[in-house]
């Protein structure tokens, strides 16, 4: 009886092992801190891979850029296969699938929801397919919201005039360095989300661009005093996957990621509106001067952005007046 039990006991602790040895541990970088609304939506990835893969697959959540501290070196290491998930702006992505520029033109929506009517659809859908097939190494797995864009400077801006000289930190995205040149402005990249503070600090450039939460989170409106509320583009931000990753999950568990980036994606949303409202309160509590265009000023801005659609998007006007029909409905 005793043999019997030994046996068993070894069966056990052979079966544990081989259950415990046959995870597959993944990593995932994010630029932004922990309690960043995409954290925390990278968090809840994690969680439920792990829950509806029954322990098979963990996920590893390295956020504040601990891992890579640019999202194109993060990009980089997802095509190498040296890093399974990334979340990062579409910007950089538009690099690799130019059709994407289609999407963060500039002052295309007429609101968040007209943005989401289109991500959700079947143009927005396309598109993360189109990640997976150009050949990249890249896969696209959701969307999460990251409100809209706007300038903040160590100075006083309230017409294009006033933009002449300046030096603004740009995303790495050909179409976003152009726009901020058709304004008379110098556009810088290679500087990461977390080295934006240091280089206004000491007047490497003049400010940057960016929504309410990074501009809150980051501690910019600290440096560059002057947000100036012109909203010129929305630009989501794309959960990556590494398509040579893919290839070595099983096919039952790679569409459980898949399942669970999806479920994560309203997840992010909602999160992104309690964290949005209260980086405007606390920036506007702190004294930040916050300036709101006129009509008259905002559309200056516009038509000076204009030639981006000739330059960036020609190739794909039936997209943008596609945008534009669902936008008749906002």
């Amino acid at each position: 009886m005793k043999k019997i039990l030994s046996v068993v006991l070894c069966l056990m602790l052979l079966l544990a092992f081989s259950s415990a040895s046959a995870a597959t541990t993944l990593k995932l970088s994010e630029v932004h801190a922990e309690g960043y609304p995409t954290s925390l939506a990278d968090h809840e990835f994690a969680r439920l891979v792990e829950e509806k893969t029954e322990g098979r697959i963990k996920i590893d959540v390295f956020t504040g850029g601990t891992l890579y501290g640019q999202e194109t070196e993060a990009i980089e290491a997802l095509q190498l296969g040296d890093l399974a998930f990334a979340r990062v702006s579409a910007s950089p992505v538009a690099s690799y699938v130019p059709a994407l520029n289609a999407i963060q033109m500039p002052y295309l929506y007429k609101s968040g929801a007209h943005m989401w009517e289109v991500l959700n659809g079947e143009i927005g859908q396309k598109f993360l397919a189109d990640i997976e097939t150009s050949g990249s190494g890249l896969v696209g797995l959701c969307y999460y919201d990251a409100g809209s864009r706007s300038f903040y400077l160590t100075k006083e801006v309230h017409s294009v005039a006033d933009l002449a000289g300046l030096k603004i930190r740009m995303q790495n995205n050909e179409m976003m360095v152009k726009m901020v040149e058709l304004l008379g402005a110098t556009g810088v990249t290679g500087i990461g989300p977390n080295d934006v503070y240091s280089a206004i600090s000491t007047k490497i450039i003049d400010g940057a661009e960016n929504n309410w939460p990074t501009y809150q989170n980051m501690g910019d409106y600290e440096a560059a005093k002057y947000y100036i509320l012109d909203q010129h583009t929305r630009v989501p931000e794309i959960l990556l996957a590494s398509a040579a990753v893919k290839a070595s999950i099983p096919a039952e568990d790679w569409a459980i990621i898949e399942e669970c980036a999806k479920a994560t994606q309203e997840f992010e949303i909602a999160a992104w509106a309690a964290k949005e409202k209260s980086s405007e309160e606390i920036v506007r509590a702190a004294g930040t001067t916050v300036i709101e265009l006129t009509p008259e000023q905002r559309a200056e801005f516009e038509a000076k952005m204009a030639p981006l659609y000739d330059q960036y998007a020609k190739d794909h006007m039936d997209v943008i007046d596609a945008i534009k029909a669902i936008g008749e409905n906002y």
